[in-house]
């Protein structure tokens, strides 16, 4: 049974930081990419980033690029998310997520990840 479990989220300022961790089981986790997702109030799950599988291909939203970074721990079975400068826009609820990818891919499209976790709630006050 595959999980995806992820931790780090709360309420912060703006301007502070926050790494967000995504623990996974029940699959081998280098064969899958991974991505961040984030869902605001109101609004549709949108894409954040993505990592290949090796870790060595990477891709952020135009929003986050410069401030976030995504990378994973093919050791740990566990993918990461640094969020600097942070932003009242940045809140919601962030979700992991993995496809499984014959290739060393990034994947950027929501419909196409097969496993997803619970997600973990950022607030960001301003």
């Amino acid at each position: 049974q595959v999980q995806l479990v992820e931790s780090g989220g709360r309420l912060v300022q703006a301007g502070d930081s926050l790494r967000l961790s995504c623990a996974a089981s029940g699959l081998i986790f280098s064969s899958v990419t991974m991505g961040w997702f984030r869902q605001a109030p109101g609004k549709e799950r949108e894409f954040v980033a993505t990592i290949s599988r090796r870790g060595d291909a990477t891709d952020h939203q135009d929003s986050v690029k410069g401030r976030f970074t995504i990378s994973r721990d093919n050791a740990k079975s566990t993918m990461y998310l640094q969020m600097n400068s942070l932003k009242p826009e940045d809140t919601g609820v962030y979700y992991c997520a993995a496809v499984r990818t014959s290739y060393n891919i990034v994947v950027r499209t929501p419909a196409s990840y097969d496993y997803w976790g619970q997600g973990t709630q950022v607030t960001v006050s301003s």
